[in-house]
């Protein structure tokens, strides 16, 4: 079938040519010092007809390795389409990124603002100006997390339970595991779920952290997907993933019955038996020792990294199910 030439497209008010490359701002709000602050939408458009995906990540502040792959995705050319459309949105939450911190300025969540409001808080008009000027172009999109605080996340999937097309995207996509959970309500996965935008959400790594195993996952599988889809320029190289990916339908949090000195003894991504030693809990006088041991059998997928810890922290994300 012959290539069908693309139209322009409207975003921002801005009239984009098939063929081009720009770079757009998403601007919302300046700094308190009335600094104005650039945060860049990078669009890069085929001279022909196609899917439209949208790459976002930073909707945390200190989720940087999120940033990190879409980062790589554009500095690689990975984002050139070969059809269709892409546009790439390394950081969202610009405000956050400055400061190191998850959060908005005035504490809020943005991903607990979608779909937003025009005249709400700061985050909810982000998430306003997300959800009606962006994301309506978008045919798919891949959103990038990590870890909150110190908690390290086996690179997943997270997908909604039932959904055919989901579940092959997130199989094609290749990471180690697929995690079936529910869409959280103001969430931008929930908001795209009710435009009947398909979106992979990628977890992987800690807040504040980059590692390269984690950006190489979520790259590999951005390239799994444009080539499912026809976009991939032919120059990029498609990997098989090492094993299939692991589908988890429910898990269980081991959190820490005593407060001290933490460290763990089990790898992120590690299969666990009952009674596994998985960490060990000290005061800093060497006269308490803690072990915790894995209530169950199955795949550790998030571990604490955190040196210290109270009593209740989440430690270990085992899974329950595996479907």
């Amino acid at each position: 079938m012959a290539k069908q030439k693309a139209k322009a497209i409207q975003l921002f008010d801005q009239e984009i040519l098939p063929g081009t490359s720009i770079e757009l701002n998403f601007n919302f709000a300046k700094l308190h010092t009335n600094t104005p602050v650039d945060v860049p939408i990078i669009v890069e458009r085929s001279l022909y007809e196609g899917p439209t995906v949208l790459f976002t990540a930073g909707i945390h502040g200190d989720e940087v390795n999120g940033v990190e792959i879409v980062r790589q995705l554009v500095s690689k050319g990975i984002n050139k389409p070969k059809i269709g459309t892409t546009i790439c949105i390394p950081i969202i939450n610009i405000f956050g990124f400055l400061q190191k911190l998850r959060d908005f300025p005035d504490g809020r969540d943005l991903n607990r603002s979608f779909p937003g409001s025009k005249k709400g808080s700061l985050a909810g008009q982000v998430a306003y100006k997300l959800m009606t000027e962006i994301v309506p172009h978008a045919d798919y999109v891949l959103d990038f997390h990590t870890g909150g605080s110190s908690r390290f996340n086996a690179p997943h999937v997270r997908i909604e339970k039932g959904n055919e097309q989901l579940t092959e995207l997130a199989e094609t996509f290749g990471a180690p595991f697929i995690l079936y959970s529910k869409n959280l309500k103001s969430s931008f996965r929930n908001a795209c779920r009710k435009k009947g935008i398909p979106m992979l959400l990628f977890e992987g790594g800690k807040s504040n952290s980059i590692d390269a195993a984690v950006s190489n996952t979520g790259v590999n599988g951005s390239k799994r997907i444009l080539h499912q889809l026809g976009m991939l320029q032919s120059k990029f190289k498609v990997s098989t993933p090492a094993k299939s990916a692991i589908s988890i339908g429910g898990s269980k949090w081991i959190r820490a019955q005593a407060s001290g000195m933490f460290k763990s003894s089990v790898k992120v991504g590690s299969k666990v038996a009952v009674y596994d030693v998985l960490g060990h809990i000290t005061d800093p006088y060497g006269k308490v020792h803690y072990w915790i041991k894995a209530s169950h059998e199955g795949y550790v997928f998030n571990v604490n990294e955190a040196p210290i810890v109270y009593q209740g922290d989440a430690l270990f994300h085992i899974s329950t199910q595996i479907l």
